[in-house]
């Protein structure tokens, strides 16, 4: 499976304009969202000071406006109707009509204020939370693309956003694509407090941590000797690795309840690490650490 690249730009937030286009790209759409028009030309310096920042504003935000640029020598005609005398010169368009401007290269509090002013200040902050809500929804469909294509919507309106970034590398584990998963989960902050981004990392640690040969041998050896902790310890890190979370803590438990204090509390610790996997919050880990208290202080 190809999953999208989650820094890859939406089709239609920031694009390269033309006269042929501009009715459509800017008159029609802009009245269903401000659309922002850079009017500049490859000789000007100016405009490429200009232009970075105008993309980072709208990116900035977060899908509330977009972007389309205009080279004047290459489409000359909406910039002579609308009498652009000097470059770079920036139309706002609403509702197909251009309701303000400005000229010339201007600080990045400028253009924000521009923005706000042009959008009331929306943040698309809802946007941004609908997108991690269809994320979340087509990952328990096991929708991996509709899934890694929210994640990386949120992650172009927000680069560095830490639950699209986990959600993206919830995507490549689901895919059994761990190496992608570990470097994608690498983009979010080291102490990074985010609880999905704690769950990433604690199943990618039990993965690692899987050992080496079948279940069926290690059952085997429970089978000739229940009390074999090293062999339960080893299939609860199997099952765990596998994604049978609830299967690991019932194993974990149990070596618990025989003797708390083997190999150095080593179920005990390995228990922490699956309950985190599964989520602070999930039933596994309500549910383990009852009856993990139930063991330790009975």
């Amino acid at each position: 499976m190809t999953l999208a690249d989650p820094n890859a730009l939406p089709d239609d937030l920031i694009k390269e304009g033309s006269d042929a286009s501009f009715m459509k790209d800017v008159v029609e759409a802009s009245k269903t969202q401000p659309v922002l028009v850079d009017f500049w030309a490859t000789w000007c310096g100016p405009c490429r000071q200009l232009t970075p920042a105008l993309e980072k504003a709208v990116r900035a935000a977060k899908g509330a406006v977009k972007l389309v640029k205009i080279d004047v020598d290459r489409n000359p005609a909406y910039a002579g109707q609308l009498r652009v005398q000097s470059i770079p010169t920036v139309y706002a368009f609403v509702n197909g009509q251009p309701v303000d401007g400005f000229q010339g290269a201007v600080p990045e509090s400028q253009l924000k204020a521009f923005i706000d002013k042009l959008t009331g200040g929306a943040s698309g902050d809802s946007d941004i939370e609908q997108l991690l809500s269809l994320g979340e929804e087509s990952l328990s469909l096991n929708d991996l693309g509709g899934a890694a294509q929210a994640f990386a919507q949120v992650l172009t309106l927000e680069p560095g956003h830490e639950k699209a970034i986990a959600g993206m590398a919830r995507v490549y584990l689901a895919d059994g694509d761990a190496d992608q998963a570990r470097q994608t989960i690498a983009m979010a902050p080291a102490d990074s407090k985010d609880p999905l981004v704690q769950s990433v990392r604690a199943q990618l640690s039990l993965a690692s941590a899987a050992p080496a040969g079948a279940d069926a041998e290690l059952e085997a050896r429970l089978a000739a000797d229940p009390d074999d902790h090293q062999a339960r310890f080893d299939l609860a890190q199997a099952r765990a690795a596998a994604g049978d979370l609830a299967g690991a803590v019932d194993h974990l438990l149990k070596i618990v309840a025989a003797d708390r204090e083997w190999n150095d509390q080593a179920a005990r610790k390995q228990l922490l690490t699956v309950f985190e996997a599964a989520g602070a919050s999930s039933e596994i880990a309500r549910d383990g650490r009852r009856r993990l208290s139930s063991l330790l202080f009975a």
